[in-house]
This record gives structure tokens, C-alpha cells and sequence, in this order.
């Protein structure tokens, strides 16, 4: 038999499904995989059905209803400034890991670099060297995921088309700042390369930090594409809507990949999301606010257990350190052992590298309800006899 494609077909099950699927398996409270266990808001949801209901169900424009383009437009002004021609710079997406395909795709020719930083989204790489480009990796690392400028720039050169940026950044949790903003947008400049913003977190952010997309820092407007998330800023994950905001013909270039990948999206969730996009800023304020309370619930159970835990600026994500606990392997060993034994189920961050010698980090999800937290912590404590 003829081979299957050799750079999809060398990637195994992504960890979250494995780790899901040892947590149903051993009866384990899933605290790897990132999606919340309580869904959003039921005037969204009442709004998604009464559009199923009413119609129209069948095609709706490939670019997205004008109803969401505008919604987003008018949402990248009132939070960030940003003047966006709802028409021309915005697509809607089957969920934001679409929009970073369409945008791949639409952006990068073979043999075209592009800067990742590690720890990666897990389908960054593989659609990057889908799309024919070699990815130049710099690395951030636990405890305190600074940003090596010196690597990074190391990693710019004259065949450097773009650089994904993933802020709040999954798994780390990190918030990048205005200044190391500035100095990504500085190699831009200089390097003429464009980037890709992955900011599906954007309203997930803790401790009275800023969210700053790069696309409003000087003379970035024309190089960014900014990628948000309904499943995130709804707790609607399993809706997979996204959206894209860009100059006219980045957004255009995109495109030419979406309407050959998903085309578009459920009309009724459009709509629905439409209207969650116009919320008052309180529900927006509200829900990081909210998500802060969890993280510092987890955090400090965690460290009673014994964990290392690592600050966590934003995102649904906290990394701790496992060795304290005296634990004789590594992050993969430890989060199995966990999920069957202690039965609460964790993802190893060496998952998000390319060398596993980052091995001894494990990541806990803490957008859960209270009491699920709570039983998450008490098995722990017993297990490890804390």
C-alpha cells in the first residue's frame, strides 16, 4: 500500500485526547483538557436556538454574516482602539485552530520560515510544515517563561515571512508585555515580516494586566493578523467559532484558504455569537474576574499538596512542579500515574516542546466549577498524604 501524507502521518493523538480519554477511562476529574464544565451564557444559547429555529439554515456567506463581522469590528474598537472595515478586514472561522490554518496557508509558500515559540499550540507545527514552511523555534521556560531576545532575533533572517504569537499563551500562561511586544514588532520591521496573533484568551487575563494585541503597536496594523475566540470568550468551545481581523489583503490571502477548508460556519451560532460580542464590557470584565477566583482556588490547593506552582498571568492554565512531591519520573510518567492512582488528570508540558527535556512541569486546568476543583484538590492531598 502506498504511503498516507509522511508529515500528518507522523503525528500521533494529541495529548489532550489521550489524557481525556485515561480520565474517562480510570473515572479521573479531568483537569487537562482546556474547556470549561458549565456552558455560557443562556441568552447566547437561547439566541443560537431561536436562530436554528427561525432560519435561514443553509449557506450563509463565506466570509461570515454580517451580523458577527460587525460585531467583531465594533469589538476590536471598543476594547483595543483599532479602526477595522468590517467588509474587508474580517472573516468568521470554524474556530479559531481554522482561522490559524486559513491563515497559514493563505501566508506561507514552501520553504518560507516562521518564528514558533515553544511552548507551542499543538497544531502550529503541523499545519506550518503542511503549508511547506520550516519553523524556526525559540523556546520560553518555567519558572519564570521569560523571552530570550537574543534568541529570538538570532532567529530572524531575510526568509523569516511571519512569526505566530500566542498571547495569553497556552500553556504558559504568560502575558506578553508592551515592550517585548515592541521588540517582536521591531524584527518585523526590519526582517518585512508579518505575524499571526493567536489571542483567544484575550479576555482571560488576571491581575489587572493589559491585553495589548500587537496589531495596535506603530506600524503594525498592516502586518498583524488577530485571531479571537467565541469558544473561549463564551465558554462555548464545542461551537468552534472564531474570527479574523486584518489589513484587506492579508484577510483576502486567508480567505483563499477558508473557503477551500470549512467555508464557513453554522449561521445559528454566528448569530448567536453576534450578540455576545455586544454584551455590556461588564460580562467581558466579569468573566476574567471570575476565572482569576478559580486560578487562585487551584493555585493555593496545589501548593498545599506540595506543588511548585508557577504564576499564571491568564488563560484557563496553571504549570506546577511536580518534583517537591518526590515523584521518580518524568511529566508523562507522573500525569498517568496521577490519572490512575490519584485519579485527577493533568497534561505534561513537555507535550508543548519539541525535545522533552522540559519534563518535570505538569499542567492543571482550573475552569471548572468550585467543587470540582475542591475533589480535584482532596484527592490529591490524600494520594500524595498532604
Amino acid at each position: 500500500m502506498k504511503p498516507t501524507n509522511s508529515i500528518l502521518g507522523g503525528y500521533g493523538t494529541t495529548i489532550f485526547t489521550v489524557m481525556s480519554a485515561m480520565a474517562v477511562e480510570h473515572e479521573a476529574i479531568n483537569l487537562g483538557q482546556g474547556f470549561p464544565d458549565t456552558d455560557g451564557p443562556e441568552d447566547i444559547l437561547r439566541a443560537a436556538a431561536e436562530a436554528s429555529v427561525n432560519g435561514p439554515n443553509q449557506y450563509p456567506p463565506m466570509m461570515g454574516i454580517p451580523e458577527l463581522r460587525q460585531a467583531v469590528a465594533a469589538h476590536n474598537k471598543r476594547f483595543y482602539g483599532l479602526d477595522i472595515d468590517w467588509r474587508t478586514e474580517t472573516m468568521v472561522t470554524s474556530g479559531a485552530t481554522e482561522a490559524l490554518a486559513a491563515c497559514l496557508f493563505g501566508l506561507i509558500e514552501p520553504g518560507d520560515e516562521a518564528v514558533l515559540i515553544e511552548p507551542l499550540y499543538d497544531s502550529y507545527l503541523p499545519i506550518l510544515q503542511r503549508a511547506g514552511g520550516v519553523a524556526k523555534l525559540v523556546r520560553i521556560e518555567p519558572p519564570d517563561w521569560e523571552l530570550p531576545r537574543g534568541a529570538l532575533e538570532a532567529a530572524f533572517s531575510d526568509k523569516t515571512k511571519l512569526i505566530m504569537i500566542n498571547s495569553p499563551m497556552n500553556p504558559s500562561s504568560k502575558v506578553f508585555s508592551r515592550d517585548e511586544l515592541a521588540f517582536i514588532a521591531g524584527l518585523l520591521e526590519k526582517h518585512d515580516a508579518y505575524a499571526i496573533c493567536d489571542e483567544v484568551y484575550e479576555h482571560l487575563i488576571f491581575d489587572g494586566l493589559p491585553h495589548v494585541p500587537l496589531m495596535t503597536l506603530p506600524g503594525m496594523r498592516e502586518r498583524c493578523l488577530r485571531i479571537g475566540s467565541a469558544g473561549k470568550t463564551f465558554s462555548l468551545t464545542g461551537w468552534k467559532v472564531g474570527y479574523v481581523s486584518g489589513p484587506p489583503d492579508l484577510i483576502g490571502a486567508a480567505a483563499k484558504a477558508h473557503q477551500f477548508l470549512t467555508f464557513t460556519t453554522p449561521p445559528n451560532l454566528q448569530r448567536a455569537v453576534a450578540q455576545g460580542l455586544n454584551k455590556e464590557t461588564d460580562y467581558f470584565t466579569g468573566l476574567g474576574a471570575e476565572m482569576e477566583g478559580k486560578r487562585d482556588r487551584l493555585a493555593e490547593g496545589l501548593e498545599r499538596v506540595g506543588f511548585d506552582v508557577m504564576d499564571a498571568q491568564g488563560t484557563y492554565f496553571i504549570t506546577t512542579d511536580f518534583r517537591p512531591l518526590g515523584f521518580n519520573g518524568d511529566d508523562v510518567a507522573f500525569c498517568k500515574h496521577i490519572t490512575t492512582e490519584a485519579k485527577v488528570a493533568a497534561v505534561p508540558v513537555s507535550a508543548f516542546y519539541q525535545e522533552a527535556d522540559v519534563d518535570h512541569f505538569a499542567r492543571f486546568c482550573f475552569c471548572k466549577q468550585d467543587g470540582i476543583l475542591d475533589e480535584a484538590l482532596e484527592r490529591l492531598a490524600a494520594h500524595f498524604g498532604t
